[in-house]
Order: structure tokens, then sequence, then C-alpha cells
């Protein structure tokens, strides 16, 4: 990898993108106060370019290597391209999901999309970065735009409660990295990630730099949801407004990801032997935690929300077998993102119907009041499942081979038993879609009644079905595009 101190816009470029898009946005909607026709055209310009300067940066680094710029604080590689596509990906989904809320929140909506497109530029940033200031300011740009989403929509109790929630937990695992990074600096030195490796390579390991890495890995462990880490989740999926949960959980999860692969790939290598043993532990009480409580759960997001946990659980799986695993990770986070924001997406359509109402019983009998609602949101808990033919199978099984290569046998066994039991709580919401008959919701509305599905949403369900089974078929030319993609 070459070093430049100088500046390369083309390594910030697709952040830059973003982050005018999101002004733009915001003084077209103050001068001209346009329609969500406008504000469609801005975000869908945006996210293109951002999508085409990510392109770009691939090709560059295809032709001339890795570089780092920017006084080597960001990165200019395959794993930053990667990183930054997958968040591009989750951000254009989550904006399609969310469209309806957008449009009828109005000049508030403008808002509601900057805060969108500037908390993806912080996730960007995250796995573009070298140092652990980038990666701090990643994660806070990308974090504090999400609290605010987690309370925008005024009118309701629950989404106040979830914002506050969010933002107390959040801060408390913002200071836990940010004192992780005081003592990695106390430790070795050295901030950059390829400084601190080399620090720890060359001198026998301090105990405070264990301390850091315990610190760094808790902070983005609440991020992705990991148990023990996990508390907040059930209650912001809740309460957050229905419409951008999907985007919040995938984009967070993604740049927490991305957070972990470089502190424990790249920064915290020559101590790899220490680490793999603990996220080992943090994976396996993930998934148990995550599919024993899921199974209990009468509310759909509630249970999406310790599903998650699940999940999180089987990614750090993949991530104890190291670098070799790091194609299998990006692409069950690509998997993963894509079935969880449409997701939560016909979850919000139902609860249209029902006053919000995102129990169990609002799904009843939802066959017969919308086959196409239904049979998307069964394709999507079939591939959250791991069944195949689906990315999910594809996704799983990639990171259970790659752990059990790695000589954790035990992990795998207990991933495959939590897989197994899943299916309980995902076949439980086909069969209330399936064979049982509509109920009278309790709250103002009825589960009666046949959801409107918009537009956005058919198109955003049609994609993410149709691209979830081909990849369950024909996985190759993907993991072939991420095969040089560990950082």
């Amino acid at each position: 990898m070459s070093e430049a101190a100088g500046v390369s816009f083309l390594a910030v470029a697709p952040e830059i993108a973003l982050g005018l898009g999101a002004v733009i946005i915001l003084l077209v909607d103050v001068a001209r106060h346009p329609g969500p026709r406008v504000h469609a055209g801005l975000v869908t310009l945006s996210l293109a370019a951002a999508a085409g300067l990510t392109v770009w940066q691939g090709a560059v680094v295809r032709a001339d290597g890795a570089s780092t710029w920017f006084a080597g604080m960001v990165r200019l590689d395959d794993f930053g391209v990667v990183g930054r596509g997958v968040v591009v990906l989750a951000t254009a989904l989550g904006m399609l999901a969310a469209w309806t809320l957008v449009s009828r929140l109005g000049t508030r909506g403008a808002e509601a999309l900057a805060l969108a497109l500037v908390s993806a530029t912080g996730f960007m940033l995250m796995a573009a970065s070298a140092h652990f200031f980038v990666l701090f300011l990643g994660l806070e740009v990308g974090s504090i735009s999400l609290y605010i989403l987690a309370g925008y929509v005024r009118e309701s109790p629950r989404s106040d409660e979830a914002a506050v929630k969010y933002f107390l937990l959040g801060s408390f695992a913002s200071a836990l990295f940010i004192y992780g990074v005081a003592l990695a600096y106390a430790g070795t030195g050295a901030l950059a990630f390829d400084e601190v490796a080399a620090a720890l390579g060359e001198q026998t390991v301090p105990a405070i730099a264990y301390v850091a890495l315990a610190l760094l890995v808790g902070g983005l462990a609440f991020k992705v949801t990991a148990a023990p880490f996990h508390s907040w989740a059930p209650d912001v999926y809740q309460g957050a407004p229905a419409e951008f949960v999907g985007f919040m959980a995938a984009v967070a999860k993604v740049g927490g990801f991305a957070g972990l692969m470089l502190v424990l790939l790249d920064a915290f290598e020559p101590v790899e032997e220490v680490w793999q043993g603990a996220i080992a532990g943090v994976a396996g009480v993930s998934v148990l935690v995550g599919t024993i409580f899921a199974i209990v759960q009468d509310d759909a997001r509630r249970m999406l929300a310790y599903s998650g946990v699940a999940h999180a659980g089987f990614l750090l799986t993949g991530l104890v077998a190291g670098a070799a695993a790091v194609p299998n990770l990006w692409f069950y986070l690509v998997a993963y993102t894509m079935v969880l924001v449409t997701a939560f997406a016909v979850v919000a359509v139902v609860a249209a119907t029902s006053g919000g109402d995102t129990s169990m019983r609002s799904l009843s009998g939802l066959s017969t009041r919308s086959p196409f609602l239904a049979a998307v949101l069964a394709i999507l808990l079939i591939a959250l499942a791991g069944i195949p033919i689906t990315s999910g199978f594809v996704a799983k099984f990639g990171i259970f081979a790659a752990a059990w290569g790695a000589g954790f046998e035990w992990l795998v066994i207990l991933g495959l038993v939590a897989s197994v039991a899943a299916f309980f709580f995902y076949l439980r919401v086909i069969v209330v879609m399936y064979f049982t008959a509509p109920v009278q919701a309790e709250a103002p509305g009825t589960a009666t009644a046949r959801p409107e599905v918009p537009a956005t949403i058919r198109w955003l369900a049609v994609v993410v079905v149709t691209v979830t089974l081909v990849l369950g078929v024909i996985p190759g030319p993907l993991l072939e595009l991420l095969a040089d993609s560990a950082p």
C-alpha cells in the first residue's frame, strides 16, 4: 500500500457526494419548498453520484493499488470501496422503504432525507478509515443522525422513548470507544492502524492494550447489536418510525462491522490469538440470546430486532476466522441488508392499516388481504432463516465454513442448532399470514383491511426478492467481486 501525506478528493469523493446532496436538499427546500418529486430526484442524483464515484475508486485501486491519504488517515483500497458500496446499497433501499413517510412529512421530509444521507456519509467514512480519529468521526456522524431519526415522528410517544434510549446508550458506547482509543495510544504510542499493529508486533504487548481492545470492541458491539450490548435494539426498533427502521438497522450494522474488521484484522491483528476467543464468546452469547428471545416475541419488529442480535452473532462467528472470512462477511452483510430493509418495509405497510400495530395479530390472514406482501415477507423470512436457494443460505454456509476451518467447530455447531431453532419464529409468522383468519386490531383501524402497497415498496420488494433468489443460486460473481476485500 502506497502512502501519501497529500490530499486526494477521489479518496473521499463518495462522502462528498452524499454530504453535498444533504446540503442541497436542505437549501432547495428552504428556497423553493418543492414537492416530493424534486426531493426524490435530488436523493437519486446524490446516491447515483456516490455509487458512480465508488466504482471509479474501485477501478483506480485495481489499476494503481491501495493507497492512504490525508496524512495516512484515509485509505483507498478494496475494503473501503466495498464498504462504501454496501452503505450506498443500504441507503438506496432505505430511501425506497421510507418514501411514503417522507412524502407525508412534507417540509420535514427534506430534513429526514438530509439526516439519512449524513448518516450514510459517516458510516462510509468508517469503512475508509486508516486512523482511530477518522473511525471515531465516522461513528459519531453516522450515529447522531440516527438518534434524531429514531425520534423524528413527533406524534408517537414510543418514538420519543426510542430516541432517548438510543441516544443515552449510544453515548455510553461512544464513551467506551473513545476511552479505548486513548488507552490504545497509551499502550502503543500510535493511532494509525498500521502503526498500532507494528507497535504490537515489535514489543511485549502491555496489559493496557488489551483493556483498550476490550473497550473498542464493546463500543462497536453496541452498533452491531451483539449481546450483551443489544438491550436498546428491541425498544428502538419498535418505537422508531417504521419506515426508517430498516435503514437505521442495516446501515449501523454495516458501519459497525466495518469498524470491527478494521480494529481486529488491521490494528490488533498481531494479537489475533487473544481476541479470537473473546469474539467467539460474544458470538455464541449473541446467537443464543437473539434466538431465545426472538422465539417469545409477539411483535414483528421486536422479533426482527432479536433476530438481528442472532445475525450479529453469526457475523462474529465468521470474524473469528480472520481476514480469510472477510469476503464472506461482506456477502452476508449485502444479503442481510437487502432482506432486513425490505422486511421492515413490508411490516410498516401492514401496520399502516391497523393504526401502527405491528403485533403478530396484525399479520393474520395477510395472504388473503394482500397475497403479494405475504409472499414477499415469506420469502424474506425464509432467507433470514438460511434455507437453500436463498442468499441467506449461501451467506451462512460461507461464514460457518470459514469458522470451522479456523478451528471453532463448537461455535459452528452452536450456530447450526440456533439456526434450526430460528425456523420456529420465522415459520410462525408465515403460519400466521397463511393459516390464520384476519382478526380485529386493538388499535384504531382494522387488521382485516387490505393494505395499500405504494409503488416504491412494490419496486423494492420485487428487486430484493429477485436478487435474494438469484444470489442463492448463483453467488459466484458477487463472491469473486469481494475476493480481495480484506483490510
